[in-house]
């Protein structure tokens, strides 16, 4: 297999960083996704990877689908193009480990797809998101009539969809679509920040909270209550649990140390 071209996953400190490289704006072409999956698997499998952070650089986080590669598509092509593209992003929210997006300059169309994989979105002062698919005779298609309703709820998840409009960071932040506003030049270290302090924690548990809370909220309420029963007992034999609760009964909370076994 050729080595990526666009994207690379980077690691430091349990933190590994899916960076996007596609000068100028990462436009998200067919090579582009199918690379961010391919991070995003090794990303899972690699055991010194306890956290994700997803980052486009220091000028743009991602500014949407790439048109181009799009205009002389028609419905019969798109069907498998679009299947491709969200199986990509579908792997990206899949993770088992905390998702950090890092967003700079424009998360817009596919790229704010992109960001709403990630479990938690930290954005710089002047960055800008939004679904401007409207404005191009189509809707979202990788995610964003579908995450960013489940995000925000239907009527805010409209108003954008509707509008196209783009959205500020201190909306943004108001509206629920970031979780941070910080200065544009901290929005890396930020979330590398924010990823170490989840790396620290059980990985197993952290899988199963995530899986829980995901998966919880596509069925009803009992059913999402039995996922988290059977994942809460399951964690009992591990010995991340036995290292923690031995660790709070002689040291207090807080203090122990998690080998993801």
């Amino acid at each position: 297999m050729a080595a990526p071209e666009f994207v690379t996953l980077q690691v430091e400190d349990g933190v590994g960083t899916i960076r996007l490289d596609r000068p100028k704006m990462n436009a998200i072409n067919e090579q582009l996704h199918q690379e961010v999956r391919a991070a995003a698997m090794e990303a899972e499998q690699r055991e010194e990877v306890r956290a994700v952070v997803l980052y486009g650089g220091e000028r743009v986080f991602a500014a949407g689908a790439d048109i181009k590669a799009m205009l002389e598509l028609t419905g019969a092509s798109m069907v498998a193009w679009g299947r491709e593209l969200t199986a990509s992003f579908s792997h990206v929210a899949a993770i088992p480990k905390p998702v950090i997006a890092a967003i700079t300059g424009y998360a817009l169309g596919g790229g704010y797809e992109l960001a709403l994989c990630a479990d938690f979105r930290i954005m710089g002062s002047s960055a800008k998101v939004g679904q401007p698919e409207i404005q191009l005779g189509v809707i979202p298609g990788a995610g964003g009539t579908q995450r960013l309703a489940r995000l925000v709820g239907p009527a805010k998840a409209k108003d954008l969809v509707f509008t196209g409009r783009h959205v500020g960071a201190e909306e943004a932040l108001e509206m629920g679509l970031a979780d941070a506003v910080v200065p544009d030049d901290e929005v890396y270290a930020t979330a590398v920040a924010m990823a170490r302090k989840f790396a620290a924690g059980p990985p197993r548990a952290l899988a199963a909270a995530k899986r829980a809370i995901d998966e919880g909220l596509d069925h009803e309420l009992s059913k999402g209550l039995a996922l988290e029963s059977q994942l809460f007992a399951e964690l009992f034999d591990t010995e991340d649990q036995k290292n923690g609760m031995r660790s709070f009964l002689e040291s207090g909370p807080g203090k122990a140390t998690f080998t993801g076994r």
